[in-house]
């Protein structure tokens, strides 16, 4: 299990630079994702400035709103095989499974399209880079790109999905930027 470790610098009243921030993020995981792991790193809304002297992880939302953004880690577990047998949920546990999501990571949930698993489109620019593992970015004509360690994402708006074929776990660390 990896530990992911958050250092916050910024300015005091006096202006010295100092570490506001020195621990471990917790992980965040929703029942929808199944083992999925989230770490909410940081999050702006709204117009930066520097240098900051009150510095403060503003997401509420895990989406941000226009001129913010979020910086974040996600760890997807190998995909599971579909039983295509298998009985749809009901809704209760749809609603029970969306209810968990929207109170750990709110705002997630929403933008996935129910009947095609994994896609989704948002209107921000995302930068993203496979720190471990191996992942598949799929474009809504089913077209995929495999991504090795290393490989590196710019994702413009586009309706996407992000899969993990391999037989071990995959890190994504990601910038999602909203537009003004």
């Amino acid at each position: 299990m990896t530990t992911y470790k958050r250092v916050v610098t910024g300015v005091d009243a006096k202006g010295t630079s100092i570490f506001y921030a020195d621990e471990a993020m917790p992980k965040v995981q929703i029942d929808a994702f199944g083992d999925a792991e989230f770490y909410q790193v940081w999050g702006t809304e709204g117009t930066l400035r520097s240098p900051v002297t009150d510095p403060a992880v503003p997401n509420q939302n895990f989406f941000p709103g226009p001129g913010g953004s979020r910086f974040g880690i996600l760890t997807l577990p190998p995909a599971a095989p579909v039983d295509p047998d298998a009985p749809a949920p009901d809704e209760t546990t749809m609603n029970a499974l969306f209810a968990d999501g929207e109170d750990k990571l709110p705002g997630l949930l929403g933008i996935f399209e129910p009947d095609n698993p994994g896609m989704h489109q948002t209107v921000t620019v995302d930068y993203a880079i496979v720190i471990s593992g191996e992942l598949w970015l799929e474009l809504d004509d089913g077209a995929e790109v495999h991504l090795p360690t290393g490989s590196c994402v710019v994702q413009n708006g586009a309706r996407h999905a992000w899969h993990n074929k391999s037989s071990a776990p995959a890190t994504l660390a990601y910038v999602l930027m909203a537009v003004a």
